[in-house]
């Protein structure tokens, strides 16, 4: 016959037991199948930071959703997933962040030449108050930022003539991002930009409809522009963060417990993608020089020239933009640079 005591233990042990038993399976999770289109091809970093997205997502939902990666633009040019993100079709992507600048026209300061002088000052203030104020402007615009991932900084390649200083891009149709600071960023320095998707590149240059573009190092041999460019010049002119982003309407359909799984496995996976990109971006110069093409670095002379073409569309661009945000990036540059 069990005791009054033993009675009064097993009473509390049962809804403690049923109550963490609960707990252990409470998490709200559906099963889901969501699309993570992006413009690079499989192998780049771009992509691979897609697919340890999607492995950290499906072990934190005990394999209940499912990330589907849809790279090569398969699913179409990176404004056109916005679009369809917008609407509801496309649920992630990754993405040049200061394409978003037609959705919340302060991304566009991503776009500022010669901001960022290393890969470490751009992490530091893209993770910090500056860079999440820029992607808590997406949701009122059907669109939500969960972080940024590291493309490098531009180059440019052509087959009209190597750039060896500041004067070799006059007159040269050279394709750029399809940005406003873009545009005129290339226009300052005496080149003619032409905006256009990243999927029409190849052809353009291959067709000779554009003398030339700018490239991260990753993108070079990852979309085979060593087949169609001769020249490599080594400017450092932009910086090119990747925005990581999630459809709003897909968003409010989760539960708290889906969220924080996909705002993990992409923060987890940005030290990932980083270290992957900056690895492979170290060994592309080498394949870049072993497949034929002539690289040359712009001396600090020459960076400068393009500098101070650069001041006053920094300038107006500063403006329209707005003077408390530029402010307060350049003081987080400066403060990140004196740690």
């Amino acid at each position: 016959m069990k005791t009054l005591s033993s009675k009064i233990l097993a009473g509390l042990l049962v809804p403690g037991i049923m109550l963490l038993a609960g707990a252990a399976g409470a998490a709200d999770i559906q099963k889901r199948t969501l699309k993570f289109p992006s413009a690079s091809n499989k192998g780049h970093p771009q992509v691979l930071g897609v697919q340890k997205f999607a492995d950290l997502v499906s072990e934190k939902s005990g394999g209940k959703i499912t990330v589907k990666p849809f790279p090569g633009g398969v699913l179409g040019a990176d404004l056109q997933t916005v679009s369809a993100m917008q609407g509801g079709t496309v649920d992630l992507t990754v993405m040049n962040a200061s394409l978003l600048a037609g959705n919340v026209k302060e991304m566009a300061v991503l776009d500022f030449p010669y901001m960022f002088n290393t890969a470490a000052e751009a992490d530091a203030v893209l993770d910090g108050p500056v860079g999440r104020k820029l992607l808590d402007k997406l949701p009122e615009k059907g669109l939500v930022g969960l972080a940024y991932w590291d493309l490098g900084f531009r180059e440019m390649h052509g087959n009209k003539r190597p750039i060896t200083k500041a004067e070799d891009l006059q007159g040269l149709k050279m394709r750029v991002i399809p940005t406003p600071i873009y545009v005129e960023f290339m226009n300052a320095v005496g080149a003619n930009a032409v905006p256009m998707p990243f999927t029409e590149t190849y052809t353009a240059l291959e067709t000779g409809a554009v003398d030339g573009m700018t490239n991260p190092l990753l993108n070079i041999m990852d979309g085979k522009f060593n087949e169609v460019s001769k020249y490599l010049s080594l400017t450092n002119h932009m910086y090119t963060p990747q925005a990581v982003i999630a459809s709003k309407k897909l968003w409010d359909k989760l539960s708290e417990d889906e969220r924080k799984i996909l705002q993990e496995a992409a923060t987890e996976a940005t030290v990932y993608q980083r270290q992957v990109a900056r690895e492979q971006a170290e060994k592309a110069l080498d394949e870049i020089a072993k497949s034929g093409m002539t690289i040359n670095e712009l001396p600090p002379e020459e960076i400068a020239k393009l500098r101070e073409k650069a001041g006053p569309v920094i300038e107006k661009f500063r403006k329209e933009i707005g003077e408390e945000l530029v402010t307060e990036l350049y003081a987080e540059i400066d403060k990140v640079r004196k740690q």
